[in-house]
């Protein structure tokens, strides 16, 4: 996992020269849903709504281009006993708490563990919009050379 501390910034988000070395120890990946994800289960329809919302978002979620099949059973049963907890009539018991937040953090499931294991998603950067004349200028100095 990665160091322990303040969660350090994005990497656009720094200012100052970065070694090339520090720049390439840092895993890019694009955000959203990864394109080949293997089959997997559907949520159990036992699980408490919360759990199966949660497991259900990790197939849109970047980082799990990243998971093997054994990171997909290990939120299987995160979820599972997420589920446990939120159905419980006792209410939540911190320790459990504490070792589901852990095994969700070993997933990479929040900003601040991804920065942690140096892993970026990049989200996709809106066009900025252009006015008609902007466009109609860069037409006309790209066809005269301009």
């Amino acid at each position: 996992m990665g160091a322990r501390g303040p969660i350090g910034k994005r990497s656009e988000e720094k200012m100052g020269h970065r070694s090339k070395a520090e720049q390439d120890s840092i895993t890019k990946a694009p955000a959203g849903s990864p394109v080949d994800l293997p089959d997997l289960p559907e949520p159990d329809p036992l699980w408490h709504p919360i759990a199966a919302d949660w497991y259900l978002s990790l197939r849109e979620s970047g980082q799990s281009a990243f998971y093997e099949p054994s990171d997909w059973q290990m939120a299987r049963y995160a979820a599972h006993v997420m589920s446990q907890v939120l159905l419980s009539d006792r209410g939540p018991n911190g320790q459990l708490v504490a070792a589901l937040n852990s095994v969700m953090s070993s997933l990479l499931t929040t900003e601040g563990d991804r920065r942690r294991a140096r892993m970026e998603l990049e989200r996709k950067k809106p066009r900025a919009e252009t006015s008609g004349s902007v466009t109609a200028l860069d037409d006309y100095r790209s066809a005269f050379g301009g």
